[in-house]
């Protein structure tokens, strides 16, 4: 794969497959894609599909079974410890639940200090105060809170620390792995915006994954829908909710809740059919069960990527 200076992150046929007494579960299958400096490419799918082994995956948290994964140039597949302990701190995550990704035992200080503390990137004691002081400044967490527990604060300020974090170590590239999901929808709004105005500030790329449309629609320069563990859909924001092309797309945006009285009497178009299972999968497309266009050539073989319009990609046999 060809290294593109303007991308950080290259992403070409990526698998994982996990052992089960079944058989090989197909967990993330021949994902490709690109993600270009300073910019948020959103993932979405539902509960299953592999969004989260997917960002696991890039940071090597689960081992890749296939693919490349090029991060600024790097094969991080391939890298040795060595070279992976330089990059480690150029690229972070925040994870789902702000509760039980934080030690309970450890304060707000000390799980901020923590990742420094890892790396080595402090020189005394005076150095990590000041570090810990300015980021807990930066993600809006009051000074004092400085000694309190996890416990002892509310979800919003708890994903506070998360991303407190995740940035105290000047990252390049952020997965955020459903980071509001476990919020409420005020408190979401607020995490969105900080994170927003982070990665203006720090010139930040997200990999954003959420089965919300809404949230990623916001965040998000373009879009990748999975569908048990494989990329069915690719396109920027705007053009994959003006113009969706694979059924799986369709359905998901015929999911969003419409704010309107009007929004009672519309018909919505009901998936049918069981999901296929992600353990052994059969060739053709892993859609085809629910999808109501599908025919003996979605069966035969796997459907590849087409590009359908400029940067518009989809793995359909109508596209």
């Amino acid at each position: 794969m060809p290294d593109n200076k303007d991308m950080i992150l290259q992403v070409q046929g990526l698998k994982k497959y996990f052992r089960t007494p079944a058989g090989l579960l197909h967990a993330v299958d021949d994902v490709s894609f690109t993600v270009p400096y300073g910019s948020t490419i959103g993932v979405v799918g539902e509960s299953g599909c592999g969004k989260s082994t997917l960002g696991r995956t890039l940071l090597r948290l689960h081992e890749p079974t296939e693919g490349t994964v090029l991060f600024e140039g790097t094969d991080l597949a391939t890298a040795d410890k060595k070279t992976f302990a330089r990059l480690r701190p150029k690229m972070q995550m925040i994870f789902q639940d702000p509760y039980s990704s934080l030690n309970g035992r450890m304060t707000v200080r000390q799980l901020i200090a923590e990742p420094l503390i890892v790396n080595k990137v402090c020189k005394n004691k005076a150095e990590l105060n000041r570090k810990v002081d300015e980021i807990m400044e930066v993600v809006g967490l009051a000074s004092r809170l400085s000694m309190s527990y996890p416990h002892e604060l509310d979800g919003g300020r708890r994903q506070r620390i998360g991303v407190a974090r995740t940035l105290v170590l000047d990252p390049h590239f952020v997965v955020c792995d459903e980071p509001v999901s476990a919020l409420d929808v005020s408190i979401q709004a607020q995490i969105l915006n900080l994170l927003m105005d982070l990665q203006e500030e720090r010139k930040l790329t997200y990999l954003f994954i959420t089965h919300d449309l809404s949230v990623v629609k916001h965040i998000s320069d373009r879009i990748m829908v999975m569908y048990l563990g494989k990329c069915v859909e690719e396109a920027d924001s705007r053009e994959l909710f003006s113009n969706p092309v694979h059924p799986y797309t369709k359905a998901l945006l015929a999911a969003i809740p419409i704010p309107s009285i009007r929004s009672l009497h519309m018909r919505r178009e009901l998936l049918q059919g069981e999901v296929t299972s992600p353990v052994n999968p059969k060739p053709g497309c892993r859609f085809a069960a629910r999808c109501p266009f599908a025919s003996d050539a979605c069966r035969k073989e796997d459907i590849p990527m087409k590009e359908v319009s400029q940067g518009h990609y989809a793995s359909c046999v109508l596209a």
